[in-house]
């Protein structure tokens, strides 16, 4: 059994970014965590951050049933607020050593909101010091270190993102999608309406607005496989795709087995 955490910037970014990855690696029978650094409690039009926060923690409840019942913890950093500092370095350091991840999965550092880019810059800064035993003392220093892998993004500055792994999803996207839209704070009000989806602010029913939400993920989970078909294996439609940062530890063939391997029902 191999221990995969997958580190965000927000509730609802693991989900999006590696949910597919996460319900066949947990069918598997490996160990699965959805790390949020914040929480969420800034994503919303009208909402108050007190209640959005509130509502958002019950969310992430509702996602890690529909996931298989991953486990789903957050830092409960301010949303917006997150910053690469020497205090959130070390809450990170304490939290890998203490689950002793082999795998790590985050967000490049290259990208348009600033929590994005500073969680993954604080995997990068926590990448080595795991190992050092005179930081963070109170916890006993991991005598390896973890791969770390980035989740794909379509910003090409500094570099382009780089499909070293991709996990087709085709037996899992229905769970997913339904797994991604119990953030409904998320993809049915604040999504909707920062991104002007009118096909879901002007549906008639909340079943139309929920299927315009279920159509377009459908459509985004799609996206992988449409800008990397060479990186999937023929006949795939849905699926997930990720870096592997020099950071890290050494991949292994275990490891690319455990993520691309067949199916869990086969």
């Amino acid at each position: 059994m191999l221990t995969f955490l997958m580190i965000g910037a927000h509730p609802d970014d693991m989900d999006l970014n590696c949910g597919g990855t996460a319900i066949r690696l947990q069918k598997l029978g490996h160990r699965v965590i959805f790390l949020s650094m914040t929480n969420g409690n800034a994503g919303h039009m009208t909402m108050t951050p007190e209640k959005l926060r509130s509502t958002r923690m019950q969310e992430m409840k509702v996602a890690a049933q529909r996931f298989g019942g991953i486990r789903y913890e957050t830092m409960d950093i301010n949303d917006g607020y997150l910053t690469a500092n020497i205090e959130n370095r070390d809450r990170l350091i304490r939290y890998i050593r203490k689950e002793k991840p082999d795998v790590i999965i985050t967000h490049r550092s290259c990208d348009y909101h600033p929590d994005h880019r500073a969680c993954g810059q604080l995997v990068m800064d926590c990448s080595y010091l795991v190992g050092v035993p005179l930081i963070c003392p109170d916890v006993p220093a991991l005598r390896y270190h973890p791969v770390i892998l980035l989740s794909e993004d379509e910003f090409t500055s500094p570099a382009p993102f780089r499909p070293d792994l991709a996990v087709a999803c085709d037996a899992v996207i229905e769970q997913k999608i339904h797994a991604v839209m119990a953030h409904h704070s998320q993809f049915m009000e604040w999504l909707a309406y920062d991104g002007h989806w009118d096909d879901v602010l002007c549906a008639r029913t909340p079943e139309e607005a929920e299927q315009a939400v279920h159509d377009r993920l459908q459509r985004t989970f799609a996206e992988a496989v449409q800008r990397f078909p060479k990186a999937f294996p023929e006949g795939a439609c849905f699926g997930e795709v990720f870096q592997v940062d020099e950071y890290g530890g050494k991949m292994t063939e275990e490891i690319r087995r455990a993520m691309c391997g067949p199916d869990p029902e086969e």
